[in-house]
């Protein structure tokens, strides 16, 4: 796998673990539960943003099956985050 796509998939994977983890934070000063949907939902699209390459790498796939994986994954955290938007 080549160096810089690796770079860029983990910068994209920490900042989404850092939205997340104040995300959540927020949750727990406040206690609104659409924070946690916000906190679970950058979780979800910080794991897709990495997981096309893993399932790629690791399980030997094609890379239109590994990206649908990565698809529904990302969506799902998006789905997350517009719940969390209509919920306040």
């Amino acid at each position: 796998m080549e160096v810089s796509f690796l770079m860029a998939k983990l910068i994209t994977l920490v900042l989404s673990l850092v939205v997340a983890y104040l995300a959540y934070h927020g949750y727990r000063r406040s206690g609104q539960t659409p924070m946690l949907y916000v906190s679970g939902g950058f979780v979800f699209i910080g794991v897709g943003a990495i997981c096309e390459g893993l399932i790629y790498q690791v399980f030997g796939t094609t890379i239109a099956s590994a990206a649908l994986v990565q698809g529904i994954i990302v969506s799902s955290g998006m789905v997350l985050v517009i719940l969390s938007l209509k919920r306040q």
